[in-house]
């Protein structure tokens, strides 16, 4: 995951423990031996669930996450994996319970504290999700602090916060200075804020370091557009609709074309 994202779709950091180790087995397991046999069962079920997930089997990714949960309804995991499967499938009430309930659990985790800030930004909670994106940034093991800076500044720019997703952008590229989805908010910042000549300058160090997507592509044609280039927003074009016939941002392109 996932700037919202760019990193809405990814499931960041929700990692299995190295295998338990066990003893000598008694006939009768004591608690402790029952507690971890609960946990190793919700992580495999929970790391099932994901793999379902991720060949497309929300069925039955659904069903091992569940039963994740009635084996070790503590393991945080767990309940931020089925967050994001009840969001996928439209079940967002279900999605911020469980979400809530990861958070709960394990409140220093950066990885849960953006994915749950992503889900409050997209339900329109914008100073709240943002809290949790600044708090995912306080856990010391959090490997991916672009991300949560990245959704940060795509909430941001959605409410119109344009100063705030500067700020949040900018901490970004310092992190990670070839972040994709970062360098392609700033293009989009710039462009709103009418710096084009800058937007260019961030679209072009976008395009520099992943492919081209018809997002990318019709930013870049209305970047040239405003900067009066003819020849470079049809060359913008001519790709976009080469690679992406049918994408919305190419009728949109042969639209103003035709008038």
């Amino acid at each position: 995951m996932k700037s919202i994202d760019p990193t809405r779709s990814r499931l960041v950091g929700v990692l299995l423990g190295s295998a338990l180790m066990f003893g000598c087995v008694s006939n009768q397991p004591s608690k402790d031996d029952q507690q971890e046999q609960a946990l190793k069962a919700a992580e495999t079920n929970t790391a099932l669930g994901l793999e379902y997930m991720n060949r497309g089997q929300p069925e039955v990714a659904l069903g091992k996450l569940k039963k994740a949960i009635a084996e070790d309804d503590e393991y945080a995991p767990a309940h931020t994996v089925l967050a994001v499967l009840y969001e996928t499938i439209g079940e967002y009430q279900l999605a911020g319970k469980h979400y809530r309930k990861a958070v709960d659990l394990d409140p220093n985790n950066g990885d849960i504290n953006n994915n749950y800030g992503v889900y409050l930004c997209q339900s329109d909670k914008v100073r709240e999700a943002q809290r949790f994106f600044v708090k995912a940034l306080e856990d010391p093991f959090y490997r991916t602090p672009a991300v949560a800076l990245t959704n940060a500044g795509s909430c941001a720019l959605g409410a119109g916060m344009l100063a705030d997703t500067d700020g949040y952008l900018r901490r970004a590229l310092q992190f990670s200075p070839q972040f994709p989805d970062a360098l392609l908010l700033m293009a989009k910042l710039n462009e709103t804020e009418k710096n084009y000549l800058t937007s260019r300058a961030f679209i072009q160090r976008f395009e520099a370091v992943t492919e081209a997507t018809a997002e990318s592509l019709f930013l870049g044609y209305r970047i040239e557009t405003a900067l009066g280039d003819d020849n470079a927003r049809m060359r913008y074009f001519e790709v976009l609709n080469g690679q992406f016939p049918g994408a919305p941002e190419t009728a949109e392109v042969r639209r103003q074309l035709e008038r």
